[in-house]
């Protein structure tokens, strides 16, 4: 009787699965972010690949006058230029993809082989251009601060009074503050402390807190070295003479903005090659467009008694 019972009288899943069609996702890639500073930055588009940025030598130098209703004679003034003004070489993030023809051919149904590889591959030269505009040491936000532009937290964690200060470096027509999400987390603390809880907006869709109605911007792109980071505050766009991101527009296989991919061709291991290159960099147009809050301690926590 055991027996009987322990005997299969009807289809199990294991084998009916087999006659099923799995729902599939595309490719998921947990690498990839949001990527909040290259849709907040004003993005330039640059000729032969050089932007040369113009400055007044000393406007100090430059005289005018408020008329006394009288007749006496008016300044006579110039402005000046710098003789050698700095000139920004856009950089190139580049990487060759390769698929095998036997892949893309036998294995695109329901999502196209190569189109994968290459939305990956793109995601991932996106995710390094983030992160070039923040770290290059040649035209990255934190190697172009002016030294006057740099001050150091009061106690360790980031406080109201830290951002405000921060604030006091960038006044003309501030933009956002760009830090590490485990920063927005530390500051978060501190307001919490003290009562004052930050306000939020949205933006692009997703909830941002915000101090002095200026967003926090979160990036994990923004160093953490020994416990500490940094903060940024930047003023963007050309009018404002704020920061600037550069491209190289109209590039042959052009996909958006500075980023191209070229079919190279097939080997005779027919193995198809796909050149996938991205141009940009950055220009701060004046010292007080951006400034940052050094030292940043992201591990302080406090106990509070109810």
């Amino acid at each position: 009787m055991s027996e009987l019972n322990k005997k299969q009288t009807a289809l199990g899943d294991v084998a009916a699965r087999q006659l099923a069609i799995a729902t599939r996702t595309v490719p998921q890639m947990s690498t990839i972010t949001p990527r909040w500073l290259t849709h907040l930055l004003n993005w330039i588009p640059v000729e032969s690949g050089v932007y040369r940025l113009n400055k007044v030598k000393d406007a100090s130098s430059v005289e005018v006058d408020c008329s006394n209703r009288d007749e006496r004679p008016l300044p006579q003034t110039f402005v000046d230029y710098i003789e050698n003004p700095r000139e920004y070489n856009l950089s190139a993030v580049n990487t060759v993809l390769d698929v095998h023809t036997r892949v893309s051919d036998l294995y695109s149904k329901p999502y196209n082989q190569i189109s994968e590889q290459l939305r990956l591959t793109i995601e991932t030269i996106k995710e390094r251009q983030e992160s070039e505009l923040i770290n290059n040491k040649e035209y990255g936000l934190l190697h172009s601060i002016a030294p006057s532009q740099r001050i150091k937290t009061r106690t360790g964690a980031p406080t109201p009074d830290d951002l405000d200060e921060l604030i006091t470096k960038v006044w003309k027509e501030p933009g956002f503050f760009l830090l590490h999400p485990l920063a927005i987390a530390a500051f978060g603390r501190e307001c919490t402390r003290r009562g004052v809880p930050p306000p939020t907006i949205s933006l692009f869709g997703s909830q941002f807190i915000t101090w002095r109605g200026l967003p926090l911007i979160p990036s994990d792109k923004v160093p953490i070295e020994n416990g500490k980071s940094k903060i940024l505050l930047l003023r963007t766009g050309e009018s404002r003479q704020g920061v600037v991101g550069l491209y190289q527009p109209g590039l042959p296989g052009e996909q958006s903005p500075g980023l191209s991919v070229r079919f190279m061709g097939i080997n005779e291991k027919a193995i198809a090659s796909y050149l996938i290159s991205l141009y940009c960099s950055l220009a701060v147009l004046v010292d007080d467009a951006i400034a940052v809050l050094d030292d940043v301690e992201i591990g302080k926590y406090h106990e509070y008694n109810y």
